[in-house]
């Protein structure tokens, strides 16, 4: 980033929870890089609350805002099942795109977004926030210094109990756990599988009545390669919570809970030789030994969800400004899409409640 650089103008395309505290509040602590300049949302008090807090002009018509000529990057922050349309209508405008999670509802929306950018010279970049939080980055870290050795399984349970009757469990805007949390949790396991061919998919789906809009809000996902299995657990149906994260190595584990991040691992270099014997255990007694276990831990505490966003846009910056490669390149999100597409076939015909238990 060149000393001095005007900071990035900044269309914003939805206001809601996302478009309004993740992106254009994160947009507001970081004057020096950005500055919102424009928004879009169907909501005319929205747009109103906008223009007096960043002095910003609002369009009644997205393409308005997609052909601003005072707009560098705009921020696609609608609901799920419209983020390929106007990422594309953007990007023909010539502007840079950041598409809120998910990326896209299917594979197809996916490379045709990649494609127009690709068309336009243009930055395309997925609002993968969560590769950013403290707990993800412990966890990402602790298996990347090889403490675990080669892993064996990884588990991550993304639970829940709770109710939901807003649009994001409407399967027709793109509502559903598979795309709220599924982005980001297949994300986050693809990371830490690193560059293997793709896996083997099994997974179940179900829409349960606690969520009124008949999307699913039940999902289970394996991934499975030649020596690494990764279990996916997204629910709104568990009242009894386990560890978030559930990493298995060779040499040890570690379990991610709440805000503290602990792993137990040893040296096999440390361990003494052993041969299997097939004689008659002595004193029929099974095998046992003490292990030279390293045990370490990390807090995460007061980290908060925002604070993934702020690293996120920081590190983004500079690729905007064309002095740093793109943080998270395309190649990894489009991996993401297909393990997603491939979980879509799977939902099955649940009744739909009319009202959420």
């Amino acid at each position: 980033m060149s000393a001095g650089a005007a900071p990035v103008r900044v269309g914003i395309a939805g206001l809601g929870r996302a478009g309004w505290h993740l992106h254009a509040r994160t947009l507001a602590t970081l004057p020096a890089d950005y500055r919102v300049v424009a928004v879009h949302d169907p909501v005319a008090d929205r747009m109103a609350e906008a223009v007096a807090e960043f002095g910003c002009t609002s369009y009644v018509d997205y393409a308005g805002l997609a052909a601003a000529a005072d707009v560098d990057v705009v921020v696609v922050t609608s609901p799920s099942a419209t983020h390929a349309e106007l990422a594309v209508q953007a990007l023909e405008h010539g502007k840079h795109v950041v598409v809120e999670k998910p990326f896209a509802t299917s594979l197809a929306e996916a490379d045709a977004m990649i494609a127009a950018a690709q068309r336009a010279g243009r930055i395309l970049f997925a609002s993968q926030n969560q590769r950013y939080s403290l707990l993800f980055r412990t966890v990402r870290d602790v298996v990347s210094s090889g403490k675990l050795g080669k892993l064996v399984e990884v588990k991550t349970h993304w639970h829940a109990f709770r109710r939901r009757w807003d649009w994001q469990t409407i399967p027709e805007l793109g509502g559903g756990t598979l795309n709220n949390d599924g982005s980001h949790a297949v994300d986050h396991v693809l990371t830490l599988a690193g560059a293997g061919g793709p896996p083997e998919v099994f997974c179940r789906m179900r829409a349960t009545p606690l969520s009124a809009g008949g999307a699913e809000d039940h999902v289970k996902i394996v991934l499975a390669w030649d020596d690494l299995v990764a279990d996916i657990e997204l629910t709104n149906a568990c009242a009894y919570p386990q560890p978030k994260w559930l990493v298995l190595g060779e040499n040890g584990t570690l379990v991610a809970e709440g805000d503290t991040v602990r792993w137990r691992y040893l040296d096999p270099a440390a361990l003494p030789p052993r041969t299997a014997s097939a004689a008659p255990a002595e004193g029929r007694a099974y095998d046992t030994e003490e292990l030279p276990w390293v045990e370490e831990e990390a807090s995460v505490a007061g980290d908060a969800y925002a604070d993934s966003h702020v690293r996120m846009y920081t590190e983004l910056a500079p690729a905007l400004r064309g002095t740093a490669p793109v943080p998270i390149p395309l190649a990894e999100i489009r991996r993401q899409l297909a393990v997603l597409d491939q979980c879509r076939p799977a939902l099955t015909e649940t009744p739909i409640a009319e009202d959420v238990r």
